[in-house]
């Protein structure tokens, strides 16, 4: 199992958790190096010094703030220790909110947390009490020398915790949820985005979601590693919008048409090994 990124105790009024907190998620990247083009050798960022003019070692990085151009504070260990809240090591929920009132755009990373050993029975009793009360909790961690609030949450019989932006961070984009002025809008627009909408409805699977700039890159170079030429596939053409309501007409036969499509392959071709371990 991998490393856990934080240990601590979970505290709940009087109840104590003792629990470990793993990322629930990390991005998966086929990552492309620089390099140099003479002898395509890759380049490394070394930590130089353009006062002593030379590079120096791990050992010799101190951290600082900047206070005024070129002034420095300077700030070790031992400083960050004493300013280290108790939130370092206890996690206590602060209050319960319900869960359909925290707006995704505040989520930040997730992770998942596990009790320590021998102690199941507290844990399973805060999971099943979020679980029916369909609410979350809100509480403050300290890790990586930062402090953040966190939302506690049941998912899929464990508890998520996921760490929050601040209202400072959310941004303020000029005209976001604006209406414009003077816009027209017919019922049967509606209507017809609607039903669009309805006809495109499925239950949300996950692992039918891809990074396909990831894969083309993967492929990418797979080709040339082996010598060939990679053929990229054709992107679709669109036709231009002239009229919003045949646009949407339109739309709709086509996912009808998809629709149909896709009900006849499902009924005509049994499932694959792999479909069905990714049912199970």
């Amino acid at each position: 199992m991998a490393s856990a990124t934080w240990r601590g105790s979970l505290s709940f009024g009087l109840l104590t958790i003792p629990i470990r907190m793993y990322p629930a998620a990390r991005r998966q990247r086929t990552y492309l190096h620089q390099l140099h083009n003479t002898c395509h050798t890759r380049l490394k960022q070394p930590l130089f010094c353009p006062t002593c003019d030379r590079i120096v070692n791990r050992d010799e990085v101190v951290k600082g703030y900047e206070f005024e151009e070129g002034q420095y504070v300077l700030v070790d260990q031992e400083d960050l220790k004493k300013i280290t809240p108790k939130s370092g090591k206890i996690m206590e929920i602060l209050a319960f909110v319900k869960q359909d009132q925290i707006d995704p755009v505040y989520l930040d990373s997730s992770y998942e947390a596990l009790p320590e050993k021998d102690v199941d029975k507290p844990y399973q009793v805060l999971l099943k009490a979020l679980e029916e009360t369909n609410m979350v909790g809100i509480a403050k961690v300290t890790m990586h020398q930062r402090e953040y609030t966190v939302f506690i949450r049941p998912r899929n019989h464990g508890i998520t915790i996921h760490t929050m932006y601040f209202q400072n961070e959310i941004r303020d984009v000029e005209g976001y949820g604006q209406k414009p002025k003077d816009l027209q809008i017919k019922p049967q627009e509606i209507k017809l985005a609607e039903q669009l909408i309805e006809s495109l409805s499925e239950d949300f699977k996950p692992q039918l979601y891809h990074d396909t700039f990831q894969e083309q890159l993967k492929a990418l170079v797979e080709s040339k590693e082996k010598g060939r030429t990679f053929s990229e596939k054709a992107a679709p053409k669109r036709a231009k919008v002239i009229d919003m309501m045949d646009a949407l007409k339109k739309s709709l036969q086509q996912a009808g048409a998809d629709g149909k499509r896709k009900r006849a392959a499902a009924d005509t071709s049994a499932p694959s090994r792999s479909a069905r371990r990714i049912a199970s």
